[in-house]
C-alpha cells in the first residue's frame, strides 16, 4: 500500500514537470492555454507535497503501532 502511495506522489510530480514544459512551449502563442497549464503545475506540486506529508505521517503511525 505504501509503495502505491509513493508512486502516486511522483505521478503528480511528473504532471507538474510536463505542465511546465507545455507552458514554455505555448506561452507566446496562446496565453489562456498556458494559464491552464500554470494551474495544473501549481495544483500538481501542491498535491505532491500534500501526499508526501500524509504518506510520511501514515508510515510513522505504522511504525509506532508495530513497537
Amino acid at each position: 500500500m505504501i509503495k502505491i502511495l509513493r508512486y502516486t506522489e511522483y505521478l503528480y510530480l511528473f504532471v507538474a514537470i510536463f505542465s511546465l514544459y507545455k507552458i514554455t512551449q505555448v506561452w507566446n502563442t496562446d496565453r489562456n492555454y498556458a494559464y491552464l497549464f500554470v494551474f495544473f503545475a501549481v495544483a500538481s506540486i501542491g498535491m505532491f507535497l500534500f501526499r508526501r506529508k500524509y504518506r510520511k505521517r501514515f508510515e510513522q503511525r505504522q511504525r509506532e503501532n508495530k513497537e
